[in-house]
């Protein structure tokens, strides 16, 4: 599939499709000042800490606050967080004071609403795709969220949220609306 979003006009009739927005490079899961050295040399338009304890890549709230301090003024940072309670998203802001928070769990169109309006940070909520119907979703969070970013779904046994590393079959955006 090509990197563009195909629009359709009234009557339902294919109009051209557009490239895609801008792209950012975010790396994320960087756990270390050596990685997050590299990701800064490569160039990266953001930078991500885990936090959240089950993931390999987690940080704690200290570790979390070197690294992000490090990275300060120099890209931007996200904070990455599963179904943050209020007490978790606030140490977390606290400690990493990030430009966005990235949300990767079961969060509601109206709890990211929120964590965005408490915290007053941008807001990436993470929606996993394994099917074309997956992507309902992403309306629901269109306006809520300052970001959105489509990721493998993980198996419904799985663990951790998100990818893992795995990527999902592009060619389901493929005809499909996407937000701007």
């Amino acid at each position: 599939a090509s990197p563009c979003r195909r629009r359709t006009e009234a009557g339902g009739t294919p109009r051209a499709a557009t490239p895609m927005a801008t792209i950012a490079i975010k790396i994320c899961g960087l756990s270390t000042a050596a990685t997050l050295d590299a990701a800064l040399e490569a160039g990266a338009d953001l930078v991500g800490f885990v936090h959240f304890p089950k993931s390999p890549r987690h940080v704690d709230l200290e570790t979390g606050r070197a690294l992000s301090a490090r990275a300060k003024g120099r890209t931007e940072r996200v904070v990455l967080l599963v179904d943050p309670d209020d007490a978790a998203l606030a140490a977390a802001v606290a400690a990493l004071d990030p430009e966005w928070i990235q949300l990767h769990g079961h969060e509601t169109p109206e709890r990211v609403a929120a964590i965005r309006a408490v915290t007053g940070r941008r807001v990436m909520k993470a929606v996993g795709v394994a099917t074309s119907a997956d992507l309902d979703a992403v309306p629901l969070y269109t306006g809520v969220a300052d970001r959105i970013l489509l990721d493998a779904k993980a198996p419904p046994e799985a663990l951790l949220p998100g990818g893992n590393g795995h990527a999902f079959d592009w060619d389901l955006l493929d005809g499909a609306v996407l937000p701007d």
